[in-house]
């Protein structure tokens, strides 16, 4: 599928087929996982891969509060994903990173708390997103969701992860299902919105009607200050911005971009 296919393709999905993803399309996310970018090549983050229904089941008793009633849509539907990733980061790891002569120069501070950006969570992010292009690209549904944070302790403890993780998020992965009534279609997220409320709404229907529609991009974009539109990001026919080189010839004079691994002594900063 051809990269701007999974672009436009992924959406978050919440309802599940309990068929198992292929284990050689789990095999080629993870790959490609930790082929994200992270600061420093500090490579800070892990995940747990939970396949088995014990392992599943394990993970769900621990992150979801106790409640005497029936789980809610979302929950049911989530649930069936025969595929959940853990993401945890690592903060001592960039810490301990910044704190090697090639980098001590240019570290926050020689703390965790010191960082003005927690980049070992940016880093995981990076990784799951991965994770859920490549499963759009294998014709499986994804979903980004997070832990409640006073079910952190829980969830680490009923799956073994040392204290000093930070539970990032979780990647459900698996075949979409139908929706059940009245939820719409499998994963969709409507960039035009889902309008105002009106009194025919359930308690069902109404989230998803707060929901706004997909900023456009001219609303996104500054150009070169924040709050100067950026035109020409509508307009194919439009020149490009100045001193923006073309990427294939960049790749034709520059070989190292192409062939290098991080860590090849290129001369380069080999930080990925």
């Amino acid at each position: 599928m051809e990269f701007d296919e999974v672009v436009r393709r992924r959406r978050m999905v919440r309802s599940f087929h309990a068929a198992p993803v292929p284990i050689a399309a789990l095999r080629r996310a993870l790959r490609r996982a930790v082929r994200a970018p992270s600061a420093g090549f500090t490579q800070g983050w892990d995940v747990v891969v939970l396949t088995a229904d014990a392992d599943r089941e394990a993970f769900w008793a621990a992150a979801t509060p106790p409640s005497d009633s029936a789980p809610d849509r979302w929950l049911r539907g989530v649930r069936r994903a025969p595929c959940l990733v853990l993401v945890c980061s690592d903060p001592q790891a960039y810490v301990e990173r910044y704190a090697r002569p090639d980098k001590v120069a240019r570290r926050p501070g020689p703390q965790a708390q010191d960082w003005p950006i927690p980049y070992w969570d940016v880093d995981a992010g990076m990784g799951a997103l991965l994770l859920l292009l490549s499963g759009v690209d294998d014709g499986l549904g994804g979903l980004f969701f997070g832990v409640p944070g006073p079910r952190h302790d829980a969830v680490r403890a009923a799956l073994g992860v040392p204290a000093d993780r930070r539970l990032v998020g979780v990647v459900a992965l698996g075949y979409p299902a139908e929706p059940e009534k009245g939820e719409g279609s499998p994963g969709a997220s409507s960039e035009a919105g889902d309008g105002p409320l009106t009194p025919g709404d359930s308690a069902a229907t109404a989230p998803r009607r707060h929901r706004p529609p997909r900023r456009p991009i001219t609303d996104v974009v500054h150009d070169g200050r924040f709050g100067t539109g950026a035109s020409w990001v509508l307009d194919r026919s439009a020149q490009q911005p100045a001193d923006t080189p073309d990427t294939l010839s960049l790749f034709e004079t520059e070989p190292w971009l192409r062939d290098r691994e991080p860590g090849d002594p290129t001369g380069r900063d080999a930080d990925s």
